[in-house]
């Protein structure tokens, strides 16, 4: 067996973080948190994630997309402290399926929570965002109040970036095809610097080394309630990279250690990097790739990719840097990646072989897209359901009380 400390290992492990840095770093810079405490949360979030896995399963956990519109309206209602404690509350949901999976099996998670209820309600947390997209790829704030880039300069800025994500995602070879955010953000950056519109003035501020900004959670049991519907998708789509794993490695890692485990122990990460101000944390698909292009499958070369990322929170310039990124960079990026995550969602009901004009089917997959993607809201000033949690409310319901029939072959 290859010794930890093996130089192998470690470069292994820093190439890892390199593929996921920009998904990384991505959700912390739309949301307002700390990228630095990112880096920080990701890097415990795996380490835990390890320890309750007992070592077995070589992936590696980091900032989740799915809840990034989540987390941005919900410090609109009630503020980021109590987002951070929602968040805190989502990771125990995760605990709390672990364990009725380890007392009922998966079968009881695919009873509540079928394609024709996860699938649309993986669209809206692509789609709902759309519009933050569009006004930051034009230089505005992401509501559009705001023009913060001139929009001929920002225009240019976030067709280069999303042009090179594309080109990247679709004709980059080997490890290059696993890090088209990254280069999308360079490309970016680098007109950016070229029309004179990246102030760096906070990096100038910054130390070198330095503590990365911790925050502690409040709990609200109105942002608590809020949030714990969005732990449905990634919940289901964590079983799908335990699958995606598993093939690449030949193991059956929802057996052994247990998908029961590995929900624990994504639902730990989540929690803890809640309760220090990071973004909830998932398995990465990226990494997932990386490993199958490696072709090296020890788990203690996750290891150092979190041991790094940990080291890496610590340097206080490079989380300035990371600041100064304009936001039509941003914009640029987000088209794509929020499309692509609508795409996951179309996949899953495409997978699922689902007749959609089947009455319903139809009633299920409308609701849920119609009352996410509008904006519905149910509630007052003191309690809101809206968005991705009154439509995965909203789906979850209709699924168990509706009448389900066999499919019968579609007629032609």
């Amino acid at each position: 067996m290859t010794p930890l400390f093996a130089p192998k290992i470690i470069l292994t492990g820093a190439q890892m973080l390199f593929v996921a840095f920009g998904a990384l770093v991505l959700v912390p810079l739309l949301t307002g948190l700390d990228a630095n405490v990112a880096l920080f949360s990701a890097g415990a979030g795996t380490l835990a994630f390890q320890l309750i896995t007992r070592g077995q399963v070589p992936v590696f956990l980091a900032s989740s997309f799915a809840f990034i519109a989540p987390i941005i309206a919900c410090n609109q209602l009630y503020g980021s402290a109590a987002t951070m404690g929602a968040l805190m509350a989502a990771g125990v949901a995760y605990m709390l399926l672990s364990v009725l999976v380890r007392l009922k099996g998966t079968e009881m998670l695919h009873r509540v929570l079928p394609p024709v209820v996860v699938g649309p309600v993986i669209m809206v947390i692509g789609l709902a965002l759309a519009p933050v997209a569009v006004n930051m790829a034009m230089g505005k704030s992401g509501d559009g109040s705001a023009q913060l880039v001139a929009y001929d300069h920002a225009m240019w800025i976030s067709m280069a970036a999303l042009v090179a994500t594309l080109v990247f995602a679709v004709f980059g070879k080997g490890v290059w095809r696993l890090v088209p955010i990254l280069a999308g953000v360079v490309v970016g950056y680098a007109l950016s610097l070229a029309f004179g519109v990246v102030d760096f003035a906070v990096i100038n501020n910054a130390q070198w080394l330095a503590v990365p900004a911790f925050s502690a959670p409040e709990f609200k049991w109105q942002a608590v309630a809020f949030m714990i519907p969005v732990a449905i998708a990634p919940a289901i789509e964590h079983i799908g990279d335990m699958m995606a794993i598993s093939q690449v490695t030949g193991k059956d890692y929802l057996k052994k250690p247990g998908l029961h485990r590995t929900l624990m122990g994504d639902g730990v990460a989540t929690s803890l990097a809640a309760s220090i101000g990071g973004p909830p944390n998932t398995t990465y698909s990226e990494v997932t790739g990386a490993v199958m292009l490696t072709k090296n499958f020890n788990p203690k070369v996750m290891t150092w990719t979190a041991v790094i990322a940990i080291l890496l929170a610590f340097i206080g310039k490079m989380g300035a840097g990371l600041q100064t990124i304009p936001v039509p960079v941003m914009g640029g990026i987000m088209i794509l990646l929020f499309g692509s995550i609508a795409v996951v969602g179309l996949k899953t009901l495409l997978k699922a072989d689902l007749d959609v004009s089947e009455p319903r089917n139809l009633v299920i997959i409308a609701l849920i897209l119609v009352l996410g993607i509008g904006g519905m809201q149910i509630g007052g000033n003191e309690f809101a359901l809206q968005g991705v949690s009154l439509c995965a409310i909203f789906g979850i319901v209709l699924n168990l009380v509706l009448p389900s029939k066999k499919q019968s072959p579609v007629q032609g």
